[in-house]
């Protein structure tokens, strides 16, 4: 039976025994590189590298070995790791596999069915935080880095992995924001880049842009009794809720391309979350918060949107007086003489600066690339099908790279239905698999 898999690669394999003990350790360090620095969760991925060196560290070239391994530290002692095997032939490219992180989201051991802090291996499962997103593809690249340097096969293309910190905190000047600023990967421009940090063993052809916002309306307080000398804060935050979600649908609408990607959803904006005053039920909120993100196809620019949002907010203030009332007590502006405060307003508050919404701008994979066919290609011969996708997920800094001259394609081999959830778990055959994948990606990207 015919292959794509390169006779340099034959018999290679992802050893379970190995990859099992290996998790063991990566999983045990989870608690300690969670990241949410809202709850002063700062992870310390210097904590992973060591295990990681410890199975890579003999076959490196100060050892007489192939590999060559950077810790590249721009903040806090938080190394990320890139580890090159080199190809023979220095103008042939490169294939890299990139984006797969050593910090994880944090887990409530209250709200799991196990210790989340600890690998259990139950069957085909594998559960604690990390084995989906993303320590589970930290490990299985780094044993395949293991069995190329013990095969040394004679590769035209060098492959390249990086091994990133603080993605899930979407935090800047630590991770890959600084290994790409500072030219660390730049040999990647000549050849595809897989950032490897998806799901469900499949070619990701897109992602969406995140962004964050707070509308805050400010009303008058007064005693519910009589409605009609105070403003409604909660009425006013909810009617200019609905103006500014049925502008944006209309300026935002379903884009043609997204179809042709594969996008479940086009762009939406939505609230999650709402805040008000803390006071008495017989009182009228002087202010209420509703707060909710924006997910963006990439066929949209972030800062657009964030600028004609911010009009709808000025002219919804400039005409407070005609916005839509809940029943005839309901009113936005107030006379008299005695009346502190004779007009309602909104606010429109971004969590994030210009800088940080470029860092998470969605991303439209090139079609055309000779590294998604690669992808495609490898994954249907080893999972019998490839059926690529668009999802209004997020990642970091995909979109810049690809702006500043990467082929940036993307997948991963964990399961879409337990990231970031209460008992994560990964499947040992989908990394199995997804070794050799990775190897036929290798194999076919060195014809080229």
């Amino acid at each position: 039976m015919t292959t794509l898999l390169s006779p340099l690669l034959a018999d290679l394999s992802l050893d379970k025994d190995e990859y099992i003990a290996l998790l063991h350790k990566l999983i045990g360090e989870s608690v300690h590189v969670q990241n949410n620095p809202r709850q002063g969760l700062i992870p310390d991925e210097g904590r992973i590298v060591p295990h990681l060196l410890s199975i890579l560290d003999p076959h490196t070239t100060d050892n007489g070995g192939p590999l060559i391994i950077e810790q590249l530290i721009y903040k806090d002692n938080r190394p990320n790791v890139k580890i090159t095997y080199p190809g023979t032939d220095p103008d042939a490219g490169c294939t890299g596999l990139i984006g797969s992180h050593m910090d994880v989201v944090p887990a409530n051991p209250e709200t799991w069915d196990r210790d989340p802090f600890t690998l259990s291996v139950e069957g085909d499962r594998l559960y604690g935080r990390g084995t989906t997103d993303c320590l589970g593809h930290v490990g299985m690249i780094t044993l395949l880095f293991k069995a190329l340097a013990e095969r040394k096969p004679a590769l035209k293309r060098s492959v390249v992995a990086l091994f990133i910190v603080g993605e899930e905190g979407g935090e800047v000047g630590a991770g890959v924001d600084m290994v790409v600023n500072t030219g660390k990967i730049d040999e990647l421009k000549n050849g595809t880049c897989y950032w490897i940090d998806s799901a469900d063993s499949q070619p990701c052809t897109g992602t969406a842009g995140a962004l964050q916002w707070h509308l805050k309306a400010t009303g008058r307080l007064f005693h519910s009794g009589l409605p009609h000398r105070g403003i409604n804060s909660f009425e006013l935050a909810s009617e200019a809720m609905s103006i500014v979600q049925k502008r944006f649908y209309e300026d935002f609408p379903a884009h043609s391309e997204e179809s042709r990607y594969g996008f479940a959803t086009p762009s939406t904006m939505k609230p999650t979350q709402v805040e008000c005053a803390k006071g008495a039920l017989n009182q009228l909120p002087p202010w209420t918060t509703i707060s909710g993100d924006i997910r963006l196809t990439p066929f949209y620019d972030p800062v657009v949107v964030m600028e004609t949002v911010n009009k709808y907010i000025d002219e919804i203030n400039e005409n407070i007086e005609t916005l839509p009332t809940r029943g005839p007590c309901s009113k936005y502006v107030l006379e008299g003489d005695d009346v502190d405060i004779k007009r309602g307003k909104v606010e429109m508050e971004w969590t994030d600066d210009v800088d940080s919404v470029r860092q998470m701008e969605g991303i439209a994979c090139d079609l055309d690339s000779a590294g998604l066919k690669s992808i495609v290609d490898a994954t249907a011969e080893v999972k019998g099908k490839a059926t690529p996708y668009a999802i209004t997920g997020s990642l970091p800094l995909v979109r810049q790279m690809q702006n500043a001259g990467f082929d940036i394609q993307i997948t991963g081999y964990g399961l879409s239905s337990t990231y970031h959830a209460d008992n994560e778990y990964a499947s040992l055959s989908d990394m199995q698999d997804a070794f050799q994948i990775l190897l036929r990606i290798i194999s076919i990207n060195d014809q080229y």
